[in-house]
């Protein structure tokens, strides 16, 4: 396909580019040129958008799909087109399905599903059979399939000699182990951040030290085993410093935050609103304060939508028996853009390539055009109009948000909200 972008801002520090306000023609998906003027000799199709800006492809670490087993929830078509209209040009899915992506076959399905689509779609593996936290999958067949990590998604692994053998197993082939930052038995059957909210409201909670208790014990055993950990969607100050803390040894770790966690807080939750029950819980203000720091020095790697779509059925109930869980991808990008500036959006949102082997394409002439539209500065509501997920379970509803996708150009396809 050709495309002649027009006057877009280039947000790329790895681009001399970067800052630039430049014309980009792209030929056969590779940028032919980048200049500041570029005359349409050829007549190929333009672009041109109101402060357009254009990046590197942004990647979302945490992804949730139904298919297969809940195609009520999200199917992989409508959710790789609600990815490629939010901004997000490659996505790791989680195991969260059924049957539980856990062989090599599941990995087939999912990476068949999403053939030839704009948006690349990454597997993530299940860690254990089932997701049952009892026997190691088949991580080495699943990897050479194209798994880029393995993750029993938001179970935490009970079992600390089981996370000790994944994490010397996987040495062998340099494969990227998640751990959910949650201790079960300190956890319990909380529904939300224990402090004095849930006590004035009279709902079970999910401590801090759950999470903090579990992190710990996962880097003993990183520094014990050596190997490469990834901690998905932190969500207290403790955890901040004790990965932080880990970083300065040398250990090989890395993690994310949740969107929803650095912007929103514990008290949203006095209208017994199911919407914002979530998993990690929303904290205190000054846990999302301590989120947002370790995200600016480096400390956390990168900011994940955590897309979770959930049916009607099991969001619009009771608090106690609605499941966890919140769409993402639609309003990631105008959330965390009302929290800091663009270059720093863009960072957050792909400075997690690398961990998972996912190659960066800098906006760089002779490079395959992999790239993200978007106006960072459009102020908008996110409206119920504006969810393009199955799903409406999301804790942003009717937010004023700061920074809008376009869409995409990737695998040499164009992808634009209407």
């Amino acid at each position: 396909m050709d495309i002649l972008i027009k006057a877009a801002t280039i947000i790329d520090p790895e681009s001399k580019h970067h800052g630039k306000k430049r014309d980009v023609l792209i030929q056969n998906g590779t940028i032919e040129k980048i200049a500041a003027k570029i005359s349409d000799t050829k007549k190929v199709e333009e672009l041109s958008l109101d402060n357009l800006h254009v990046s590197q492809g942004w990647f979302d670490s945490s992804v949730s799909f139904g298919e297969p087993g809940f195609e009520e929830r999200e199917t992989i078509q409508n959710g790789l087109q609600t990815a490629a209209k939010s901004g997000f040009a490659q996505v790791a899915v989680n195991a969260n399905t059924y049957p539980v992506t856990d062989s090599k076959s599941n990995i087939k399905f999912l990476k068949t599903q999403a053939y030839n689509h704009a948006v690349s779609l990454y597997p993530i593996g299940a860690l254990t059979v089932q997701s049952k936290s009892a026997d190691l999958a088949e991580l080495y067949d699943m990897q050479n399939e194209g798994a880029v990590s393995f993750y029993d998604y938001k179970k935490p692994i009970a079992n600390a000699n089981l996370l000790k053998i994944a994490l010397q197993y996987t040495q062998n082939f340099n494969g990227l182990v998640q751990s959910f930052p949650m201790n079960r038995s300190v956890a319990k059957n909380g529904m939300m951040n224990e402090g004095v909210n849930s006590t004035r409201l009279g709902l079970k909670g999910i401590p801090a030290l759950s999470e903090e208790l579990q992190i710990a014990r996962d880097l003993y055993i990183l520094e014990y085993t050596g190997g490469k950990l990834h901690i998905p969607t932190i969500s207290t100050k403790k955890s901040v410093q004790l990965i932080k803390e880990a970083k300065k040894q040398g250990l090989d770790v890395t993690c994310s935050v949740a969107v929803a966690n650095l912007v929103l807080t514990d008290k949203l939750l006095e209208a017994f609103d199911t919407r914002y029950k979530l998993l990690p819980p929303l904290r205190t203000k000054e846990d999302a304060e301590a989120l947002l720091e370790g995200l600016k020095d480096g400390t956390i790697d990168g900011v994940t939508s955590d897309h979770d779509p959930i049916d009607i059925e099991h969001k619009k109930t009771e608090f106690e028996h609605a499941y966890f869980g919140g769409i993402g991808l639609e309003s990631c990008f105008g959330a965390l853009r009302s929290l800091v500036d663009t270059e720093m959006s863009i960072k957050a949102l792909n400075r997690l390539k690398s961990r998972f082997n996912i190659l960066s394409n800098t906006v760089e002439e002779g490079n395959k055009a992999n790239l993200t539209f978007f106006d960072p500065d459009k102020t908008w509501r996110f409206s119920e109009e504006a969810i393009l997920s199955t799903s409406k379970n999301t804790a942003f509803l009717n937010q004023q948000l700061k920074g809008k996708a376009y869409g995409i150009f990737a695998n040499n396809k164009l992808i634009l909200n209407e």
